[in-house]
């Protein structure tokens, strides 16, 4: 089962990897000292098929409107660390209660072309929690089988253009809902440590 795994990996000795944006353009990484730290919380429920939450971005906001990502944002300086800081903003953004998560632990960072240093906090949660969006920055809630966004053969590299220039990203596709970016790169980064468990 894929939650097995995730909680086999993140058990176990865990050296961090950054990758980012960069990585698949095999340019230069920007220093992380430039970066500003944030935290996502991926949710996973704890049932016979597990699923991902997922939340798409309201389109007014001046960052990132209208994309598909994790609950999660800029940690504060009130944040004691990343974790601290994703179990926040989920609780602000989609009312996920902080004491209802168990925490497995945080994922490689990854580094954004957009000046983010983006910590994965993978947490499980019970299944069936009423959850509510936050209207002035989410439009909506959705899960995805955790087995299908692992899933190598739904991880599609694409290529287009970004401030002139062009870029290399992954994408994932369920249903209606397209999951792409800094997003869609943590999961391809997640599956491929599983890959070598």
């Amino acid at each position: 089962m894929p939650l097995d795994r995730v909680r086999t990996l993140l058990s176990g000795p865990f050296t961090p990897q950054p990758h980012g944006d960069w990585d698949l353009d095999r340019g230069p990484p920007p220093p992380a000292t430039r970066l500003t730290p944030a935290a996502v919380l991926m949710a996973i429920s704890d049932e016979a098929a597990p699923q991902l939450l997922f939340t798409r971005r309201t389109a007014h906001l001046k960052r990132h409107a209208g994309q598909v990502a994790f609950p999660g944002g800029r940690q504060d300086a009130t944040d004691p660390d990343a974790v601290a800081a994703a179990l926040r903003e989920a609780e602000e953004e989609v009312a996920l209660p902080r004491q209802a998560v168990e925490v497995l632990g945080t994922l490689d960072p990854y580094r954004t072309g957009t000046g983010y240093l983006v910590t994965p906090v993978v947490g499980v949660v019970p299944p069936g929690l009423t959850l509510k969006a936050q209207p002035d920055e989410v439009d909506e809630l959705f899960h995805v089988p955790l087995a299908h966004v692992l899933d190598p053969a739904n991880h599609v590299r694409q290529t287009g253009q970004w401030q002139g220039q062009t870029r290399h990203f992954w994408s994932i596709q369920h249903d209606r809902h397209y999951i792409w970016g800094a997003t869609a790169g943590m999961i391809v980064a997640l599956s491929r440590r599983l890959e070598a468990l």
